[in-house]
């Protein structure tokens, strides 16, 4: 009697051009070797591991205000202590760097020097009604 054949898939996926083949329809995705898959089974158990101890952390009626998470200390510290690997100066950050930076200084000082000296002049012409007059 002959084998039964393993039923050969009548479409193929081809990706598009411009995107790559998804995991799922890759067929390397379910043939991984024993080493592979102790590595998956490893990972996940380290992270069940982690994901309990944190909900017990949390769960706790006597915990302090603040969980301490080392991978979250970390990952703040890598984002806001390292920019220098992720950022390039260019002339378009310069200039953002210069219009939000200097320009509202700039804006409100040329602002209140207009006002002081519009009332400046009025004082000075005799014109100028004072606000708030508590002393006579």
């Amino acid at each position: 009697m002959a084998e039964p054949s393993s039923p050969e898939p009548v479409f193929q996926y081809r990706p598009a051009p411009l995107s790559s083949l998804p995991p799922q329809l890759d067929p390397a995705e379910y043939a991984a070797s024993p080493e592979k898959r102790r590595l998956d089974a490893e990972r996940l158990a380290l992270r069940a591991r982690l994901k309990r101890e944190f909900l017990m952390q949390l769960n706790d009626p006597q915990r302090p205000s603040v969980i301490e998470d080392p991978a979250m200390t970390r990952w703040t510290y890598a984002k806001s202590h390292n920019i220098y690997p992720n950022f390039r100066a260019t002339p378009k950050t310069s200039l953002t760097g210069i219009v939000f930076g200097v320009g509202p200084i700039l804006f409100w000082w040329y602002l209140f020097k207009k006002q002081r000296d519009h009332r400046e002049k009025l004082i000075q012409e005799g014109k100028y009604k004072r606000p708030f007059n508590l002393c006579f």
